[in-house]
């Protein structure tokens, strides 16, 4: 019980500071690296399934994904790029905190009700591949709305000239 608190604490101050650094990166315009590497830096927490203690069956992984696809779409859904000036920046969305804080009431319940059927292992496996299949996803998407909108910049400057 007690790790379940600790945890949920933890995750908490990463959701929040997350919050923050997401507000504080609307303020400067987006790139293709922006947009990237996070979830190639998330990608090396992968290493984890080295180790069998966080070992998930594949019925498992398929549908901690397919969780994660499925949240994405509420990240997709309230995140939109927009040009100023020629740059493109994230609009900010006032539904990401309340998703930020949703998402973390969901964690901590679905801990209860995994975690009573799994080893605690596994549900830092699980959930390590409900956060990437989120993640993955929502830049994904946002990487080829940002291309769109690079493109679309470029096409207007070319026929100023």
């Amino acid at each position: 019980m007690a790790l379940i608190i600790v945890t949920t604490i933890l995750a908490l101050i990463i959701m929040v500071t997350l919050a923050l650094f997401r507000v504080k990166s609307s303020q400067q315009p987006t790139s293709r690296k922006k947009i990237i590497l996070p979830p190639l830096f998330m990608s090396t927490g992968a290493l984890m399934f080295v180790f069998p203690y966080f070992h998930v069956s594949i019925i498992q992984a398929i549908k901690a994904l397919a969780v994660g696809i499925i949240f994405s779409l509420l990240l997709i859904y309230t995140s939109k790029l927009e040009r100023i000036n020629n740059e493109i920046y994230l609009k900010p969305s006032k539904a990401f905190i309340f998703i930020l804080f949703g998402l973390i009431i969901f964690r901590t319940i679905a801990k209860f009700f995994i975690g009573s059927k799994v080893t605690i292992g596994e549900t830092g496996g699980i959930f390590f591949l409900v956060g990437f299949g989120m993640i993955f996803t929502w830049r994904i998407v946002m990487l080829i709305q940002y291309i769109r909108l690079e493109n679309k910049i470029k096409g207007c400057t070319n026929s100023l000239k």
